[in-house]
């Protein structure tokens, strides 16, 4: 039995990533694969993935740069979860930090605090939107 058949695609033919940073442990991010994009990823190393809002497959870093080099590709006990390992390079949020698990609850929820400094803006990322 292969590696693609002991996971559980939802009803759409996806399934979550999260995305952690293999030296440190941070989770960078959260995105969705399908089976096309899973094993893209399998076969150049790079993070590849599913936009339900765009509707597209996309690579990590096609745009800004700040790619991603897979390390591990794991799946939990149910098969419905993946968690893959990478060296990022740059930053993993669109937003320009290096997680995209910038903000933190405060003030017992009443607020939030940015818990890590930018790394850059997304306008010096993407150049300017028209």
């Amino acid at each position: 039995m292969s590696f693609y058949d002991k996971l559980k695609f939802d009803a759409n033919g996806l399934i979550p990533a999260i995305i952690q940073e293999q030296t440190t442990g941070r989770v960078l991010m959260m995105a969705w694969m399908n089976r096309a994009s899973l094993e893209k990823t399998v076969e150049t190393g790079k993070t590849h993935f599913w936009s339900r809002s765009r509707q597209k497959f996309w690579m990590k870093g096609e745009e800004s740069g700040h790619t991603q080099a897979v390390k591990d590709i794991a799946f939990d006990c149910d098969g419905d979860t993946l968690l893959i390992q990478v060296e990022q390079v740059g930053a993993a949020c669109h937003e320009g930090y290096r997680s995209c698990f910038f903000r933190s609850a405060a003030d017992g929820g009443q607020s939030f605090k940015i818990t890590e400094a930018q790394l850059q803006k997304p306008e010096e990322i993407y150049g300017k939107k028209k």
